[in-house]
């Protein structure tokens, strides 16, 4: 095993390969707790509210459903997804984005995950030294994407990814992985405290809410990884992608109608962008403020 983790760190493109296949690998279990973590949580929900407020008669669903079971079946036939027809992208394009059986159209979503996945891993291993680091990037970048697509589908930032990636961020930097310690609590506070006060100012202004808790949790979670010094740009990249990305689904939508927009994707992209390029950025972004 050792020799193994030296061949990786001395052969890069061996290092990329592996990085590729295991962000395949990641972003086919992603697609799992993209859609199942919401669904666990209202069941959840559900049985609390049943405990507390028998009047309710909300009654908690007792069929075991969780990141493993049940099996992944197609909605339509309910037949058991088997192992040669789980692997990642290429299943999918053997079956022609249909189950085997009845033919029922799988989402190509599900591909574009494993895709999204593999590539921004690939871009991380290939910006990151060979080490403790970068596995630790890995996870903040798998963490982020299951974040992004789960907001997007139910404007939820579950606190079951935001406050671990808080957690490992402070953990990360005990060592100087990213920033000093200090600088982590800081930006951990910070990031927490900046959009609260918007939150509240906004609330107090026109009585509406303009962002969730887990926009903040988010936020100090990326404090916690990048320090408080990385806030101003990533606040900044975030409101700059979420504008351009809302214009672009504002003009492909069929239907013109307002609709509340997620702001954790955003700050997601603003998060994984500062993991790449963050030195380079910050270095243009005070070049031009001073």
């Amino acid at each position: 095993m050792s020799d193994f983790l030296v061949l990786m760190d001395q052969i890069p493109a061996l290092l990329y390969i592996m990085v590729t296949c295991l962000g395949l690998l990641i972003g086919s279990f992603l697609n799992v707790v993209i859609y199942r973590l919401p669904v666990m949580m209202e069941r959840a929900w559900k049985a609390e509210c049943a405990e507390y407020f028998p009047e309710t008669k909300l009654i908690a669903d007792e069929d075991t459903f969780n990141l493993i079971l049940p099996r992944s079946r197609c909605p339509k036939c309910l037949h058991i997804i088997g192992s040669l027809e789980n692997i990642p992208i290429i299943s999918w394009l053997l079956q022609r984005g249909k189950c085997k059986h009845c033919a029922c159209k799988i989402s190509a979503r599900y591909p574009c995950v494993e895709l999204l996945t593999a590539i921004m891993s690939l871009a991380v291993a290939y910006v990151i030294p060979f080490g403790w680091p970068l596995l630790f990037a890995l996870i903040f970048t798998w963490v982020l994407i299951c974040l992004s697509y789960i907001d997007f589908d139910v404007m939820l930032l579950p606190d079951q990814l935001t406050l671990p990636l808080l957690w490992v961020g402070l953990l990360v930097n005990l060592s100087y992985s990213f920033v000093s310690i200090n600088d982590a609590v800081v930006g951990a506070i910070l990031g927490y405290l900046s959009l609260w006060s918007v939150y509240w100012l906004f609330k107090l202004a026109t009585g509406k809410e303009g962002m969730g808790y887990g926009d903040f949790k988010l936020l100090a979670a990326l404090g916690a990884w990048f320090g408080w010094q990385a806030l101003p740009l990533i606040i900044l990249l975030s409101s700059f992608s979420g504008a351009i990305i809302g214009i672009v689904l504002l003009l492909l939508s069929k239907n013109k109608e307002s609709k509340p927009l997620p702001f954790g994707p955003y700050l997601a992209i603003a998060g994984w962008i500062y993991l790449i390029c963050g030195p380079l950025l910050t270095q243009y972004y005070y070049a031009l403020i001073l």
